[in-house]
């Protein structure tokens, strides 16, 4: 790949990752929410704003570990995905969340300015993923979610 189509493709793909363009961010989706409203239940929504966040962690650094790590192993489908159905978050819990989810972006960000990072070959321990494929993979994962945040924020009543 020519050096300045790689260098294009990478600055979009770290867009995608960071930037809100037609929503907003992960970041602004969790920001000013009491700590009383983290573990809070909807009616009919399995899942609090903090098991989303979590969901979205524990997702991110799989992608991020299985790019990074030909040795790493993915927690079961799907229970090792998600928290305990009662699990809650304190402050701790709830910070740890969220900077875990800015350092494992960073992460991925740094793998996709390494200039040896082939974008389009195949992880050769994986089944045909690319490096291209997880970037969007990550970014589509967490905007789902971030919707289903920003939901259970409106039926909080804790979204503006």
């Amino acid at each position: 790949m020519e050096k300045s189509t790689r260098a294009g493709l990478v600055a979009e793909l770290i867009g995608l990752l960071t930037k809100g363009h037609a929503h907003v961010t992960f970041e602004e989706a969790c920001a000013g929410l009491m700590p009383a409203l983290w573990n809070k239940h909807v009616p009919d929504v399995p899942y609090t704003v903090w098991q989303l966040a979590e969901h979205v962690r524990i997702t991110q650094y799989d992608i991020v570990e299985f790019c990074l790590d030909p040795k790493y192993e993915s927690p079961d489908w799907p229970a090792g995905y998600w928290p305990a159905k009662d699990a809650t978050a304190d402050e701790i819990a709830w910070q740890k969340t969220l900077a875990q989810i800015r350092a494992d972006r960073q992460r991925f960000i740094d793998l996709l300015h390494t200039a040896a990072t082939d974008l389009l070959a195949p992880l050769p321990h994986g089944t045909g993923q690319t490096i291209l494929r997880e970037a969007m993979l990550i970014a589509d994962h967490t905007a789902y979610h971030t919707g289903e945040i920003i939901l259970v924020r409106r039926l909080l009543h804790a979204w503006k």
